[in-house]
């Protein structure tokens, strides 16, 4: 934000909604394949959790580490979800483009101990996700201004899962700073 003291007002704001919209942008360009198998059964009202999931270690490792690769990122102890849920934390020095879309902290999303996880997506992304079946929306998607596109994203089953996943991850973290970072899972 520091560069655009120089510009006048309305080119800042212009440069902002740009940043904005490339990020909008980054999150639907890439499709989603459709999720095999039956949709999961989740909780309805808070905690919101998907029932009978069972992850799997390595998948979830994958996961964590593609995570922590994230310019900023730092994973730690969830500060608003289940006992045991790991935070993916923005750190102090990244700017928020959208801190409305964080429900707390610096927390934009979080891996319950079940495999599933809450992000909070692009609104277009996020009706994405839910219609091909990687997601569904949060109970309180709605509650507040910025929460549209807050969903649970599925357990992954298998590393090509938790790719799809991690991309939405990052459509995520995209979305709430204002980036447009494309880094591969690996």
């Amino acid at each position: 934000m520091k560069k655009w003291l120089f510009l006048g007002r309305s080119a800042a704001n212009a440069l902002i909604i740009s940043a904005l919209l490339q990020s909008a942008a980054h999150a639907s360009d890439t499709q989603l394949s459709q999720r095999s198998g039956p949709i999961p059964t989740t909780t309805n009202a808070v905690p919101h959790f998907q029932i009978g999931a069972q992850p799997i270690p390595e998948v979830s490792k994958r996961l964590l580490n593609n995570v922590a690769k994230l310019p900023g990122v730092e994973i730690r102890a969830t500060v608003i979800s289940l006992p045991g849920a790991k935070g993916f934390w923005l750190g102090e020095t990244l700017e928020l483009a959208r801190p409305d879309a964080i429900v707390g902290g610096r927390e934009f999303a979080h891996l319950h101990p079940d495999g599933s996880l809450h992000a909070s997506l692009p609104l277009d992304r996020a009706r994405q996700a839910v219609t091909s079946g990687w997601a569904t929306p949060h109970p309180w998607a709605n509650s507040r201004p910025g929460w549209e596109g807050f969903v649970l994203i599925y357990t992954p089953r298998s590393t090509e899962e938790a790719d799809v996943v991690f991309r939405l991850i990052l459509d995520g973290y995209n979305f709430v700073t204002g980036q447009t970072h494309r880094a591969a899972a690996r």
